[in-house]
């Protein structure tokens, strides 16, 4: 750790799910490298400075196992996953750019009314771009991003889409290396292209929107890179 994880780490409320309480403060620990890349997390330590059983924390690390953020080795116990190099990253973009685009256009074919307006209120939960560069700042954004995502995936109709996504974790993967490169008023305004060629049922409009989209977050991303 790089410094003192109760400093940054919000005070846990009083709530009925404790565990979701402490995956929440853990992810920020790790999103805002609090607890640096590749370093062990420490439960013991841990649970006396949250104030919480090893229980919750436990549980939380598991969630966090899953998401893709903390690994766990036989006999040494969690530690926080490495950030994405450059060839896994030019990996996920590729992957992306294969299902992406496809299930924009059969969301543009196959969803009705009930779509169009879901889509139109996931738009309306984003419209303002935090300035900070901390997870506390950006996390509506971030999950906006990924709900977006997967929903388009949802209205293709294809079963199969949405945990195919969603098992990439990609957009915790980006956000953890380049928040504020990836975040702005262009990739607002490409959800909302790729929503209006949906709405519209146009789905060749719909693919391309979508290309556009993933292909200019990789280009922003590449930048930081290198």
């Amino acid at each position: 750790m790089t410094r003192d994880p109760v400093a940054a780490a919000v005070r846990l409320p009083a709530r009925q799910n404790l565990a979701d309480d402490v995956h929440e403060a853990l992810k920020a620990m790790i999103m805002d490298h609090v607890i640096e890349p590749g370093a062990r997390v420490n439960v013991y330590a841990l649970s006396r400075e949250l104030g919480v059983s090893q229980t919750p924390l436990r549980e939380a690390l598991a969630h966090l196992e899953a998401d893709g953020l903390v690994v766990k080795e036989s006999l040494r116990g969690f530690f926080v996953a490495p950030l994405i190099s450059r060839a896994q990253f030019e990996d996920l973009f590729e992957f992306r750019l294969l299902i992406e685009p496809w299930s924009a256009a059969r969301a543009a074919e196959r969803c009705g009314p009930e779509g169009h307006r879901s889509l139109r209120a996931e738009l309306a939960t984003c419209t303002d771009v935090p300035e900070g560069g901390e997870y506390a700042d950006y996390k509506a954004v971030a999950t906006h991003d990924h709900r977006f995502h997967v929903l388009v995936a949802e209205l293709s109709g294809n079963d199969n889409m949405p945990p195919a996504f969603e098992r990439t974790n990609c957009h915790l993967h980006i956000f953890r290396l380049f928040y504020q490169t990836y975040v702005g008023t262009a990739a607002i305004d490409e959800h909302g292209a790729v929503t209006d060629a949906i709405t519209a049922g146009d789905p060749e409009a719909a693919e391309a929107a979508m290309r556009r989209h993933i292909e200019s977050s990789r280009a922003r991303l590449r930048a930081a890179f290198d």
